[in-house]
């Protein structure tokens, strides 16, 4: 099993921005030091207060500079606020920072309407799925210097490496997604954490449609990841205690608190007391929005949801506020997986 993680850089209480990215750049090598897979940062706008990860593409360039062997990239870039050119070059220089280790994890999402005119972005696409589908395309036509002789942009180039070309992955929560992923012969990661209940189905819909990629990043065979709110601490009582966290946090979205996170005592009041614990087995249809346990338990209920939907690889998101705690929850997960330090 390969381990990754996905980061929002939450911005600590009565805190700033850059405590917040120091406390991902730490994140980041700690992750490196435990073996992890990959480190990706998120983009989100209009909540700047709480979350300080807005353009994965500075904040990468800095991970960069701060590590040496984890693969880096984003979790997602929104592609349809963006040029796909200006995204590619984003992401060539990246390459150029840390070569042969960048993703370009592209996905799309709708602001606020407020944030989404301080963007430039229309909410009235014609074909939405279209439109994501052909600037996927294009990034990674871009990317690879992989457009047809006679093409308008044939002749454009981006700054690059001489190692591997940054590997795009799309990323979603819907089928929609999926099948867009399968369609291009991509590799596909699916944000359990914002519908757990599609998993199953989106991995289907993504197998279902998948043909070997004629793009120059494409794969030949399926290749999938699946990202999940986990967290881990030396029993399975503490560990729910982390998760109210979590639970609190859907519970203010659906309210329209957007990126709102309270202290575990905050999320244990709202809650009106400390979560069950997540059981060792889930049922078949279960798929909880949040998962937690001692390091035996959550390793058991990792693998269950891996093998539910084919995947050898997770990524961890976690909303713990704590940022010592959530680091202790990423070293008992990784130990409980076997991942090998580097």
């Amino acid at each position: 099993m390969k381990l990754s993680a996905v980061d929002l850089s939450p911005v600590p209480e009565n805190g700033t921005a850059a405590e917040a990215y120091a406390q991902t750049v730490d994140a980041a090598k700690q992750a490196e030091r435990l073996g992890f897979e990959r480190f990706w940062v998120a983009e989100h706008h209009g909540m700047a207060s709480r979350l300080a990860g807005t353009t994965p593409e500075v904040l990468l360039g800095h991970l960069a500079a701060e590590t040496e062997a984890i693969r880096l990239g984003s979790g997602a870039v929104l592609l349809n606020h963006y040029s796909p050119f200006k995204v590619a070059e984003q992401f060539g220089a990246l390459d150029g920072l840390a070569p042969g280790r960048i993703d370009a994890g592209l996905g799309r999402a709708n602001g606020s309407p407020a944030v989404d005119r301080a963007l430039g972005t229309s909410r009235r696409v014609q074909n939405p799925d279209e439109d994501h589908r052909e600037k996927i395309e294009s990034v990674v036509n871009h990317l690879y210097d992989d457009f047809p002789d006679g093409h308008q942009y044939a002749d454009i180039d981006i700054p690059r490496s001489d190692a591997e070309a940054p590997e795009p992955w799309v990323l979603g929560s819907s089928a929609s997604s999926a099948k867009i992923a399968g369609q291009l012969g991509l590799p596909f990661c699916f944000a359990a954490f914002i519908r757990p209940h599609f998993a199953v189905p989106a991995f289907e819909a993504y197998r279902e449609t998948f043909e070997p990629s004629s793009l120059a990043g494409g794969v030949d065979e399926p290749r999938g990841m699946v990202a999940l709110n986990a967290v881990a601490a030396e029993t399975d009582a503490k560990a729910a205690r982390l998760r109210a966290v979590a639970e609190a946090s859907f519970q203010r979205m659906q309210r329209g608190e957007l990126g709102s996170t309270p202290s575990v005592e905050e999320a244990i009041d709202e809650l009106g007391g400390v979560p069950e614990p997540t059981p060792e087995t889930l049922d078949e249809d279960e798929w909880p929005r949040a998962i937690s346990g001692s390091p035996e338990t959550i390793a058991g209920l990792l693998e269950q949801l891996a093998d539910r939907v084919g995947v050898d690889e997770l990524m961890l998101q976690h909303v713990v506020p704590d940022h010592e705690r959530a680091l202790r929850s990423h070293e008992l997960i990784a130990e409980a997986l076997g991942i090998e330090p580097r």
